[in-house]
């Protein structure tokens, strides 16, 4: 069965002084991963769970505050490398990264030596410009940004 995820894309500003928020996933898989390794607040569900509930409850649970109370744009699913499908909504809000209160999660590590460690599932948050949020994201993720910016551009253009 396919593995499903949803996740939210938080801007502030408009136009040139546009930012999007990130999260750089916590664990030493991606410590000292940089360009390429940030997400959206995102995580898995279940078939039957709906996906927007699903995106505000891991974004609350990955940076210990809920989402803004919003219009949630649609930004559609992505298939990931790994097969996953990805569902992702956009909301205008703001967030303090330096509040920033991660749930953790257990696994064995070092590899096979028998004990478990203790990990924040997001260790860090950041408001970046669009071109920088480009380089930061991961891959699969990149065409959410271009959706965001598809949507906003037609928001703001004048009804004829």
């Amino acid at each position: 069965m396919t593995k499903q995820s949803a996740g939210i894309l938080m801007y502030r500003g408009s136009g040139s002084a546009l930012e999007l928020l990130l999260v750089h996933p916590g664990g030493p898989f991606f410590a000292k991963k940089d360009d390429g390794a940030w997400s959206i607040p995102k995580g898995e569900y279940q078939q039957g769970e709906e996906p927007l509930a699903v995106a505000r409850r891991e974004f609350e649970e990955e940076l210990g505050s809920p989402p803004p109370h919003g219009t949630f744009l649609e930004l559609g699913e992505l298939v990931q490398p790994s097969r996953k499908v990805i569902t992702a909504f956009a909301v205008e809000g703001d967030f303090d990264p330096a509040k920033l209160k991660s749930n953790r999660f257990e696994m064995e590590w070092p590899p096979q030596s028998g004990r478990k460690q203790s990990f924040p599932e997001v260790d860090g948050a950041a408001w970046f410009a669009p071109a920088e949020a480009a380089k930061k994201i991961q891959s699969g993720q990149a065409r959410f940004i271009d959706r965001l910016f598809e949507q906003l551009q037609s928001r703001r253009e004048p009804a004829r």
